[in-house]
């Protein structure tokens, strides 16, 4: 049940009301950051909501039962709160959003209306809107293990074990020509066999980029040049001399985790377990269907 201030309760009951929305937004790196509608700045809970940003609430959806709530905000990209770049970057993905109702003449006055994490985001020029989704939106994503062939581990993890820090599993190096905005030749890694680092990540320290990390597609030599395919385009434009770490890959597959890792023991899938060629196998007119062992 929420609780409403008797003091905001009996404002609330006076029909006119000196109220504003006030959004708090936790990223998942720590980052919190506050916005409001109204046309003056407002404290919450010592977040500092700015004001000017054109922050405005869309109409909320609630329901009775476990379907997922809805609501949308939108706003101004502005480089002193939000900005596209970060927004592409992922770093406000499933962030915490805590819309609160206040009283701005008194903004010790408030009530925590409803708590969100960031949907999908959407831009157009200097605008974005974005998602909120409810609580019940958890109880929508599949959670516990799935039994596939291959490892449901990430490499080096404490699942996997493999040490990402051992020789041969890590590099570095830097842009020496661009081939697409997701494809890039690299210096520093002619010592490192093909398709070590497919799968793998890549962390830019130098660039427009530095600090962002993307995975590796593809891991190339090709007449002596060492090509590296990104999964997607970076936000900023990767530029000659940009530099970068990565970290081997795996494609999960139990032979490579047995032959290249040495770490078999550890595999956290199961290769064995039929695939739908099988399950989808139907009797074969030609074949001896007596009831025995489909293995030759």
């Amino acid at each position: 049940m929420r609780n409403i201030p008797s003091a905001l309760q009996a404002r609330l009951d006076g029909g006119v009301t000196t109220l504003a929305h006030c959004w708090t937004l936790t990223r998942r790196d720590g980052a919190v950051q506050g916005f409001t509608d109204h046309d003056e700045d407002i404290a919450v809970n010592d977040i500092v909501c700015r004001a000017g940003t054109g922050f405005t609430a869309s109409e909320a959806i609630g329901r009775f039962d476990l379907a997922v709530d809805g609501a949308e905000i939108s706003g101004a990209l502005a480089d002193d709160s939000l900005t596209e770049a970060d927004l592409a970057a992922g770093r406000y993905d499933a962030a915490q959003v805590d819309t609160w109702l206040v009283d701005w003449s008194g903004p010790s006055l408030k009530v925590l209306i409803a708590r969100s994490t960031l949907g999908e985001v959407k831009r157009e020029g200097e605008a974005f809107s974005a998602e909120l989704r409810g609580l019940a939106d958890a109880l929508a994503q599949e959670s516990g293990r799935l039994y596939t062939a291959r490892c449901n581990a990430d490499l080096g993890d404490a699942r996997c074990t493999v040490d990402l820090t051992a020789a041969g599993r890590h590099g570095a190096g830097s842009v020496i020509r661009i081939d697409s905005t997701s494809v890039i030749i690299a210096d520093g890694l002619g010592s490192f066999a093909e398709g070590i680092f497919s799968a793998g990540r890549l962390v830019w320290t130098g660039g427009a980029n530095e600090g962002l990390a993307v995975e590796i597609k593809d891991h190339r030599l090709a007449s002596g040049d060492v090509r590296l395919s990104l999964w997607q385009a970076m936000p900023e434009a990767i530029s000659v001399g940009d530099t970068f770490t990565l970290t081997a890959g795996c494609d999960k597959q139990f032979t490579t985790c047995r032959d290249r890792f040495a770490n078999g023991v550890n595999f956290r899938g199961f290769p064995q377990i039929p695939g739908n060629d099988f399950i989808i196998a139907a009797p074969d007119a030609g074949a001896a269907n007596d009831g025995s062992s489909m293995a030759s």
